[in-house]
């Protein structure tokens, strides 16, 4: 099987066109490339993951097909299972697919998260990550008229999975994103 990250691009591709869904995968796969580094886990398996986690989202955004429709693609791609399981675990609340492997719970815990510190990062007069800190993160957090798609309890939930503090979330996310801020549209 290859598990290369220019075949998992192409798929990801051929699913998706919107600008928005590809650059959400690209933060996603970086912020799960930086916690795979940080665990001592295996960075390229982790990438994929997040590159692929939102794969079926564009054409199947519903409750009752998203997760459900990359699975079955990804199979007839021949992903290994703790891929596939990967990718259906980061949507625990909309599958029942509930994450139990340190990949499962940080994909969890991360998609939503690296969108809400994009959105803090775009509403700052430098639109970038490199000056953005934890602390106006946690502002916009308490304001729940901004980013009101982004579900916290999602974000607080795998927090408590992975045994981490928000706080060191948000920064390790801000630290993963850095350096691909100018690929997110930012700095």
């Amino acid at each position: 099987m290859d598990l290369s990250r220019e075949r998992a691009w192409q798929l990801l591709v051929s699913h998706n066109k919107e600008d928005a869904h590809l650059k959400h995968a690209l933060a996603v796969e970086a912020a799960m490339r930086h916690f795979a580094r940080r665990a001592g886990e295996d960075e390229e398996l982790w990438g994929i993951v997040g590159l692929l986690h939102d794969l079926d989202y564009e054409k199947f955004p519903t409750i009752e097909e998203h997760t459900r429709k990359a699975a079955i693609w990804l199979e007839e791609e021949g992903y290994p299972p703790e891929v596939i399981r990967a990718v259906q675990a980061h949507g625990w609340d909309i599958n029942g697919v509930e994450p139990r492997s340190l990949m499962e719970k940080t994909i969890y815990a991360l998609d939503e998260l690296t969108g809400f510190v994009i959105a803090v990062a775009l509403v700052r007069p430098s639109k970038s990550l490199n000056d953005l800190e934890v602390k106006s993160v946690k502002k916009k957090w308490k304001d729940k008229a901004f980013a009101r798609g982004v579900d916290r309890t999602v974000i607080e939930k795998g927090a408590e999975l992975l045994g981490e503090p928000l706080d060191v979330l948000i920064q390790e996310v801000i630290y993963a994103l850095r350096p691909i801020e100018k690929e997110l549209g930012l700095g």
